[in-house]
């Protein structure tokens, strides 16, 4: 094979040039995003404060994606909290649009999205870092209200057997995910962190209207102190936050009224 460097042939025992990937396509229906996100690093910043974020994503995706968007390919030091992503763990709770939701449960196309997205932490708990807060007080308040089955004597010998109609009583109970939106969404919560909360009042209900347990009497003893259920003032700020549409509030009443007639 001859040379020919002068006029750009073919040079004898060249090794072909590697080709240049073809430009990346923008995905049709992407559509552009701004998310506000409120940050904070205590190892840095004194207070917390407000950053911007541009990123093109589809409007069917989750404001989880979009967040994982933001930190895999912007902001690698953004911090959350996620863990199933589909809306059974309740770990990624947080405010967004000044409402807390699941940003795994919430559509870009439902947030406005031509306008910014703003996202934060939920309130009422401390917070330690971006959006993740201390979640021990609230947990504290559910194992003060002892969700558990209690019952006393022998252990059966066979399974402790329930009606279809007891156990529609407490059924909507049940669905708690403790996400912790119900409670951070509480004026009163925000305000008196010694507050029990709209979820452990809940998970205290779906034990103490359960036909099987014998531990109502101390479960109502326990939400009658003056932070139980006289706190709440029927705002109905947990019922709609909550994302797996419990009737929190009917629940809370319902122990009002235990507590009143003790008819369990």
């Amino acid at each position: 094979m001859s040379t020919d460097t002068l006029s750009g042939g073919p040079v004898a025992g060249a090794q072909p040039q590697p080709q240049a990937p073809p430009a990346a396509q923008p995905t049709p229906g992407r559509i552009p995003v701004r998310l506000k996100i409120r940050r904070y690093n205590p190892e840095t910043d004194p207070e917390p404060h407000w950053e911007l974020y541009e990123i093109d994503c589809l409007p069917t995706d989750r404001l989880l994606d979009a967040l994982h968007q933001v930190k895999w390919e912007i902001d690698g030091t953004l911090t959350f909290r996620r863990s199933c992503a589909h809306g059974i763990c309740g770990s990624d709770a947080m405010r967004i649009n000044g409402r807390n939701r699941l940003a795994c449960k919430t559509l870009i196309r439902d947030l406005s999205p031509e306008h910014e997205i703003t996202i934060e932490a939920i309130k009422g708990l401390a917070l330690e870092k971006d959006l993740v807060v201390d979640m021990e007080p609230f947990f504290a308040a559910y194992r003060d209200v002892k969700p558990f089955l209690i019952t006393h004597g022998q252990e059966p010998t066979r399974e402790r057997r329930q009606s279809q109609a007891d156990r529609a009583i407490f059924d909507d109970t049940t669905k708690c995910i403790l996400c912790a939106a119900c409670t951070t969404s509480c004026p009163v919560f925000w305000n008196d962190a010694q507050y029990f909360g709209p979820a452990a009042i809940v998970s205290a209900h779906r034990f103490i209207f359960d036909s099987r347990d014998e531990g109502a009497e101390e479960r109502l003893q326990i939400l009658n102190d003056r932070e139980g259920v006289w706190r709440c003032r029927t705002t109905f700020n947990c019922t709609d936050a909550c994302p797996r549409g419990i009737q929190v509030t009917q629940a809370i009443q319902e122990v009002k009224r235990a507590l009143l007639f003790r008819r369990i």
